[in-house]
């Protein structure tokens, strides 16, 4: 299926791994030239950019600086018409509310939706003055379904959400079209890293990552984590003109983990 994106210049804020980077390989193979921006490349980015297919803007995205420089490298390009807010990160919090400091919510505000916000100011003048564009925020299930164990993470998701839908209804009039996308359990180090979820779950309490990680879609339809090129696959049909009618909505990609009609 034609995704009717070649030639268009996308920027992925997080392209270094996991979403982000499965993302980055989506776009490309779309036909869309990639502006990705993280602290560091990976070897599987640097790959992308030897081939001509990408851009790699090193930057701290949680400081102001980071993502206008990711969107100014875009723009000499030639424009923005594609922007993926991907970037993001989640420290699981075993002993709840009162084991997140200040410094704790002020680190997940600052990565989670600042550089969100901050990347979109940068794009939207462009993709105004040019009467086109599509923005997708990567949320999480988290935003409706709030955890504990991962509570900062699931209230910065929620503005991150809510940020979307606002953004569409604003932006909508001007040919913008702003989406974001909600995965549950994919197969990243968030969950499946040594420092992620399932580990860290281990380590309290004695049990294998691996089991973990089981428990945690055991109870979901499909019974499996998504993959981030399944995340990626979806971000791509939103971004493209496939889905030129689609703007405001929040899509799950979760396995059915979200029973409820909302």
């Amino acid at each position: 299926m034609d995704m009717e994106l070649d030639g268009r210049t996308a920027v992925v804020t997080g392209a270094g791994k996991g979403i982000g980077l499965a993302t980055t390989r989506a776009l490309v193979d779309a036909g869309a030239h990639v502006v990705g921006g993280s602290r560091s490349p990976s070897p599987e980015f640097e790959e992308l950019v030897a081939a001509g297919d990408a851009t790699f803007v090193q930057g701290d995205l949680s400081l102001p600086a980071g993502p206008a420089a990711l969107v100014a490298a875009a723009l000499e390009r030639g424009g923005v018409d594609v922007l993926v807010n991907s970037v993001g990160a989640v420290t699981p919090r075993p002993d709840g509310f009162l084991g997140i400091g200040d410094d704790d919510w002020d680190s997940a505000w600052t990565l989670g939706l600042m550089a969100a916000v901050r990347t979109t100011r940068a794009a939207v003048p462009a993709m105004v003055e040019q009467g086109r564009g599509v923005i997708v925020m990567m949320g999480s299930v988290n935003a409706f379904l709030p955890d504990p164990l991962v509570l900062d993470y699931s209230v910065v998701k929620a503005a991150l959400t809510n940020l979307a839908k606002g953004l569409s209804k604003e932006l909508g009039p001007r040919g913008i079209r702003v989406v974001s996308v909600s995965p549950g359990p994919v197969e990243t180090d968030l969950w499946l890293g040594k420092s992620g979820v399932a580990t860290t779950m281990a380590h309290r309490t004695g049990g294998q990552p691996e089991d973990i990680a089981a428990a945690a879609v055991a109870d979901t339809p499909l019974g499996r984590f998504s993959t981030p090129r399944e995340v990626a696959d979806l971000v791509t049909f939103l971004a493209s003109g496939r889905a030129a009618n689609i703007t405001g909505v929040d899509v799950t990609i979760d396995g059915g983990m979200i029973t409820t009609m909302r």
